[in-house]
């Protein structure tokens, strides 16, 4: 399932990245190209907009949850999305494009020493180059996670 995002649900957009969807952030204004781009692509579009979500002949899902944990929740539940953890980090999360793993040596100019030294594994993204790992924020996903998991209740990935 592939997503795009108004500009009011950038945190969220953010977290689905993580988990591995591919997800587009709309920042613009045109309600014209969101449209256009949604149905180019077959993308959902999730907005906060009660005046787009009953816009005819489009797939649209209104998120009525202000706190990124609820809107996470009420995605996973209205879509029966499964959160699958080896999918989670699969994805950049600032431009969307997949990351690839890639060597030691390769990335040694581009992290910290103590990085280079206490990690094994590095993922890439060839478009903005950043180089990702499994540091704390590992931890904190998984947290993340399993708050809204005992908050809201969710299928859980094989």
């Amino acid at each position: 399932m592939k997503f795009i995002l108004t500009k009011e649900l950038g945190r969220l957009a953010r977290w689905l990245r993580i988990l591995g969807y591919d997800t587009l952030y709309f920042k613009e204004i045109s309600r014209s190209r969101l449209i256009m781009k949604s149905l180019r692509e077959d993308r959902l579009i999730l907005t906060r907009s009660s005046k787009l979500s009953r816009s005819a002949g489009l797939k649209v899902l209104r998120i009525t949850e202000d706190d990124v944990r609820k809107q996470l929740a009420e995605l996973i539940k209205k879509l029966e999305l499964e959160i699958v953890e080896e999918k989670t980090f699969e994805r950049c999360i600032e431009c969307n494009e997949p990351l690839n793993v890639v060597g030691k040596e390769k990335v040694k100019d581009q992290v910290p020493p103590y990085i280079y030294e206490t990690q094994d594994e590095f993922k890439t993204c060839y478009k903005c180059k950043k180089v990702f790992w499994r540091g704390s924020h590992w931890g904190l996903v998984k947290e993340f996670l399993e708050n809204i998991k005992k908050q809201e209740g969710f299928k859980k990935g094989k």
